[in-house]
Formats: C-alpha cells, structure tokens, sequence
C-alpha cells in the first residue's frame, strides 16, 4: 500500500517588518521595481564587495530577474518580479547556496499621510535542512534584522531626492 506523506510538521514562517517613507508612493515602487535600483538600498549588497551580479529581463516591473553569485555569506541565487502593481510588488526569491530554498517576498506600498507605508513580507515553508533549523532558530530572527536595515535604506534613499 503506497502512503502518502503530508508535510503537516514542516514549519511555515511569515517574516513582516514595516517603515513609513516620507516620499511619494510612485517613488518608492520605482525603487523596489527596478532591480538596478536595489544597490542603493538593499541590506545585502555589503555582505560581499565582489558580489557578481547579473540583471536580465525588463529594466523593471514582471518578468526583471536579478541573479548573484558570491562569498559565502552572500550565496548563490535569483529573483524575478511576478507581479508588479502601484500598492504591490510580489517577488519569487530562490537559493541556490548555501542551502537551496524557494520563497515569495511581497512589497505593499501604502499611501501614508505625507508618504507612504511600505511592508516588506517573507512567507513559505522551511524544508530540509532549514526545517530542522527552523526549530531552533526562527526564520523571523535570521532575516528580521536585515529587513530592517533595507527598510531604513530605502527611507533614506527614496527620501533623499
């Protein structure tokens, strides 16, 4: 009799760290939409000075894909935009090294008195290897921190101008 397994024990993680921006919506779309744009704000462009990047696709919106290679910090991976609209960017984001994994990373941009709220949210499913350290060590604690810091980037850079 073939049994079929279920993956009800493999822990699931939601990630959401939020910042008001002091600049217009479209502004902050822009710099989340176009991936030649994220240098300037990402948290993990100083993990590696060498970090190969390679960036394919449209210059922004659905379908821009963005690839790296780098230190062992850095990794090896690749996002693309899977939906690009004025309140939402919607991003599949894959590891290659050091682990492989796949998750979606979604943007919500919300009008916000003179600006706007941005939400930044990480969901998916810890498998393997991450299933196993996500019970000691919550994905929300590994890259909490760093979305934070990419948050208060992109403040600084969509306020700048």
């Amino acid at each position: 009799m073939l049994h079929v397994w279920h993956d009800v024990d493999m822990p699931s993680y939601t990630v959401v760290r939020k910042a008001n921006i002091n600049a217009t919506p479209e502004r902050v779309h822009a710099l989340i939409n176009d991936f030649h744009e994220w240098s300037a704000w990402s948290p993990w462009e100083d993990v590696d000075p060498n970090l190969q990047r390679t960036i394919t696709g449209p210059a922004s919106g659905v379908g821009a894909h963005y690839a790296w290679v780098g230190n062992k910090a850095a990794g090896e991976g690749s996002m693309e935009i899977v939906g690009s609209a004025p309140d939402q960017i919607r991003i599949d984001l894959r590891f290659i090294k050091p682990m492989k994994s796949q998750t979606v990373t979604r943007f919500d941009i919300t009008p916000s008195g003179h600006g706007a709220e941005v939400s930044w949210t990480m969901s998916g499913e810890q498998k393997g290897l991450w299933g196993l350290i996500g019970r000691f060590y919550p994905m929300d604690k590994i890259v909490g921190k760093d979305f934070e810091k990419g948050l208060a980037q992109l403040k600084a850079v969509a306020e700048s101008d």
